[in-house]
């Protein structure tokens, strides 16, 4: 992969000569329009959950109609417009708004001064180690960091000539394709995986219970200061994944948490339709809002399926309680019926093929993201 970014790189021959000091605030013009939701044509909305990290493509939003949400939820946004979450910088949420719509006032939205940026450029601007690095350092507050809009409009780069700008667009939007290539593809997989699940458990022999009699609840607490140095937030969960090699420090967390062991299965509560469930692979604590369970009848590689099906989705999705930011209980789980199946390690094993390719994809996405930042960086 180094050997590719350097060939690229070499054949690009950047000369920065004639580049000039630019002042983010001088490309990047915030947007700071109010909605009255009460009084609007607008229908969807985007919450920083909806963003993924590093990934400029909106994948998710809500209805107006499907859910409250609070006063913070005032501002407007038009389509090509750029959406940033403010709060957490370092996972650099950077997306182009495909629609228009309405956000809360800590993401922010912003337009591109055409006069001296090319737009297609800002996004890749924003998405760059320099920026980035800028944004985190330059956040207030420990438990949840937030940048102010004056600390990234005073950001310094090198911004080439106009002429020069669309190449370098043309370069990175290439490199972009790639990426949305290899992501549309992995969805499709994840797609086909939990209905060839739902086929197999269809045809499968056995007996309904309700995951009351298949979830044993661990709740092990641990407290501040914690003895275990990994910190898993649901931030470091990527919706749909089986597993995440992600985590934080808990240094910087002051809460009480859960004790979460290798293997042991996790289930996030919170807003139960962004699909957020692993069984973990390193001993961690997390936050309160992750289910930590062990299983009897069945494994917790099969229960993990169940987790991600669009069934059960749905179904959490439905009884979800609470305005602001719905979320599931452990007995509202538990109602949830499953099969209990007479061949459940054939119809594992036959899930599993599915997951090794899902890996390949991943590791593909993996390399291409790494080029991708590469060459951002190497432009700015």
């Amino acid at each position: 992969m180094e050997g590719l970014l350097d060939k690229v790189t070499e054949e690009l021959q950047i000369d920065k000569s004639n580049w000039v000091l630019t002042k983010f605030g001088d490309v990047a013009i915030q947007q700071k329009q109010n909605v009255d939701r009460e009084n609007t044509d607008l229908t969807r909305y985007v919450k920083g959950e909806h963003m993924g990290s590093e990934d400029l493509h909106l994948r998710s939003w809500g209805e107006l109609k499907d859910e409250y949400l609070g006063p913070a939820f005032i501002r407007r946004f038009d389509e090509g417009d750029i959406l940033y979450g403010s709060r957490r910088t370092y996972l650099r949420k950077v997306v182009i708004a495909p629609f228009s719509g309405i956000t809360s006032n800590t993401t922010f939205v912003i337009k591109a001064n055409e006069e001296k940026i090319d737009k297609r450029l800002l996004p890749f601007v924003m998405l760059s180690e320099g920026f980035t690095e800028n944004s985190t350092r330059n956040s207030k507050g420990s438990v949840n960091p937030y940048i102010n809009w004056k600390d990234i409009a005073n950001y310094e780069f090198l911004l080439p000539p106009k002429k020069q700008q669309a190449h370098l667009v043309q370069l990175l939007r290439a490199m972009d394709d790639v990426v949305e290539r290899e992501n549309e593809f992995l969805i499709k997989l994840k797609t086909t995986r939990d209905v060839f699940f739902e086929k197999l458990i269809f045809e499968s022999e056995g007996k309904k219970v309700p995951l009351s009699k298949i979830l044993v609840p661990k709740k092990e607490k641990s407290q501040v200061p914690h003895k275990r140095e990994k910190y898993i937030g649901l931030e470091h969960i990527v919706t749909g994944d089986f597993k995440t090699s992600n985590y934080g420090s808990t240094e910087s967390v002051k809460a009480q948490c859960n004790i979460v062991d290798k293997g042991d299965l996790c289930y996030s509560k919170l807003r139960p339709y962004l699909d957020k469930a692993i069984i973990a692979s390193f001993d961690s604590v997390s936050t309160t809002e992750l289910l930590i369970y062990d299983t009897k009848l069945v494994s917790k590689e099969y229960v993990l399926h169940h987790f991600h099906s669009k069934s059960f989705i749905d179904y959490v999705s439905s009884q979800g309680f609470g305005t602001k930011m719905p979320r599931v209980s452990h007995k509202i789980i538990g109602q949830y019926e499953v099969l209990v199946p007479k061949n459940e390690n054939e119809l594992l094993n036959k899930m599993k093929q599915f997951l090794k390719v899902e890996d390949v994809s991943k590791s593909k996405i993996a390399s291409s993201k790494s080029l991708q930042k590469g060459l951002i960086n190497q432009v700015f």
